[in-house]
């Protein structure tokens, strides 16, 4: 193992690093605000609308990522949209060089979009978790119907579905590897580019999997100890 190779190389590993944990942490973001969204359709029983979304969850969890990445970077251009230029994606791609930035707003829509409906169904479980005579004790309380879905309905589904939640955040880095397809310098796209250079596969794998472990193991830690929390609260 050649160590001086490993440290001399560690600077270009934690720049792909931070590029991974931006692409995690708004795919994150963007899966959790479509999940709850779409829970709140079944929820308030909106049906039509109700219908669109699991329809996209099913569409979703049925498409492999890689797919609806190719689809979004060659497809949509051609069609003449360009996410990069969208609102609030445009925002999120000052933040990487320009011309990185339609993959970039690529890669977050591909993740949210995989992410969401997985979202959705941790945290539908968690809503059904919660017997209805919970929901009737607090409209009898006098709590309006989002005061109750705030206050009653809220806490203790997402104490049940928080398991489902931190599977699904874990799940959704460990997809970050599959963005390399669209030529985003992260941690994968950096291990290929050295590998062909240097041949030195089993220091940068060495390096991959340390920098995954970084990334993964004290979330994973972190989350372990917020579920504990819920549950107990």
């Amino acid at each position: 193992m050649d160590f001086h190779f490993i440290l001399t190389h560690i600077p270009a590993f934690v720049e792909a690093a931070w590029l991974t944990l931006k692409l995690s942490f708004w795919g994150v973001i963007f899966s959790l605000i479509i999940g709850f969204f779409c829970v709140l359709m079944h929820f308030f029983k909106l049906k039509f609308m109700g219908n669109l979304c699991q329809i996209y969850i099913e569409f979703s969890r049925n498409t492999p990522l890689l797919i609806q990445l190719f689809f979004l970077y060659y497809a949509l251009p051609k069609l003449g949209l360009h996410l990069e230029n969208i609102f609030p994606l445009n925002l999120l791609c000052l933040s990487v060089d320009e011309s990185l930035r339609p993959a970039f707003a690529c890669a977050i829509v591909g993740l949210s979009f995989l992410g969401g409906a997985y979202m959705a169904e941790a945290l539908r479980a968690g809503f059904e978790s919660v017997k209805k005579q919970q929901f009737e004790a607090g409209l009898s309380l006098g709590f309006t119907a989002f005061g109750n879905l705030r206050y009653v309905i809220l806490p203790q589904a997402l104490a049940v579905a928080m398991s489902g939640i931190s599977a699904n955040i874990i799940f959704l880095i460990k997809e970050t590897s599959v963005v390399s397809i669209i030529a985003l310098p992260d941690l994968v796209t950096l291990i290929k580019s050295l590998n062909s250079l240097t041949y030195k596969t089993d220091e940068l794998l060495f390096m991959l999997f340390m920098g995954y472990l970084c990334i993964i193991l004290p979330l994973s830690l972190m989350l372990s100890w917020l579920e504990k929390r819920l549950r107990y609260a």
